[in-house]
């Protein structure tokens, strides 16, 4: 296995990062949970990302059932051949009011603590390898979220930090303020990064090279849309479809955001290099998310066993210069944003 390390860590990870988002909701079945995190660690992944807001529509009443589900799992594995990350839930000032502590979360000493205390607890273990900010606060200075962080390393319960859905102004800030101060330092970034999003690539992307913080890619096929089943001329059954007839707002725009004439133009166009270069859509798009320098790990999911195939083939499988410019060309013909 070529292992990567995340930042200037000492954290070994597989290319590929099994994402449990699902777990407790898509897959509603602990059994086919299970069978899909020993299908992955079979193919040689040991890296496993969860969140104390997991599963994935989050709920109040669900909340914390995937790590629930992930520690019975990592029972059955030695401890330490696992890198087990989880995330502090972001501010409720930010694009997203979470459904725990009332929904007064905060990027504070009081939520980190009560957070992590809290994972610790669901996922039964006494560490937790990579602990990361889901989303930034905007009113908490980082002063403020570092040191209970850096508390948290020093303690012994989280060995490194990371942060999520940040910005290239907000990742520097953290930087400069850890060294400022010698807190521990954010070691990864975990955005949103796909071939219909390549906004990573702009000021991200220099950030992360020249300072060693490493990028786990999440929704790699954009939220399943690279796979093509809604290019399909049938009713493809996946959330966006959900999404798109939802009375939530916030659902629909999200789904518009992925889903769209000009996204499916694009994926149309990345099918056809995959069937060109006999290779599965699926693969292609992991596997471009993870061929960049600043990439760590990529981070993939699923609900079924059945699905993870052409997502772990990725794990070995290195484009060619000839892929990649087709792909560059796709991207350069069909321009559209991506918020």
């Amino acid at each position: 296995m070529n292992y990567r390390y995340i930042g200037k860590s000492g954290l070994r990870v597989s290319p590929i990062c099994m994402g449990t988002m699902t777990f407790g909701t898509q897959c509603l079945d602990e059994k086919e949970a299970f069978a899909i995190m020993d299908e992955a660690h079979e193919r040689g992944v040991n890296f496993y990302d969860t969140a104390e807001l997991y599963p994935v529509p989050p709920s109040g009443k669900l909340a914390g059932l995937t790590e629930e589900i992930v520690g019975r799992w990592l029972k059955t594995k030695p401890r330490d051949s696992i890198i087990l990350a989880s995330k502090v839930a972001g501010a409720a000032n930010g694009w997203f009011v979470p459904p725990i502590r009332h929904g007064l979360t905060a990027i504070d000493s009081f939520h980190i603590t009560k957070a992590v205390e809290g994972s610790l607890k669901r996922l039964d273990t006494d560490y937790i390898d990579l602990y990361q900010m889901h989303w930034p606060d905007n009113v908490v200075p980082i002063e403020e979220s570092l040191k209970a962080f850096d508390k948290l390393v020093q303690s012994g319960k989280v060995r490194y930090i990371g942060t999520s859905n940040d910005t290239a102004y907000g990742t520097t800030k953290a930087l400069m303020t850890s060294e400022f101060h010698k807190y521990a330092r954010f070691e990864s970034i975990q955005n949103n990064f796909s071939l219909l999003n390549r906004r990573f690539l702009d000021e991200l992307g220099v950030l992360a090279s020249r300072e060693k913080i490493s990028l786990l890619p999440y929704s790699p096929l954009a939220g399943g849309v690279l796979s093509g089943k809604y290019n399909q001329q049938n009713d493809a059954v996946g959330r966006f479809s959900d999404y798109i007839k939802s009375k939530d707002t916030r659902q629909r725009l999200m789904a518009q955001r992925f889903m769209n004439d000009r996204t499916l133009a694009s994926t149309q166009k990345y099918l056809k290099i995959a069937s060109d270069f006999s290779i599965h859509p699926v693969t292609l798009a992991i596997a471009w998310s993870k061929q960049f320098d600043f990439v760590a790990s990529t981070i993939i999911g699923a609900t079924t066993k059945e699905q993870l195939k052409p997502s772990l083939d990725a794990m070995n499988t290195v484009l060619s210069d000839e892929i990649l410019k087709a792909c560059d060309k796709v991207h350069n013909e069909i321009l559209y944003p991506m918020g």
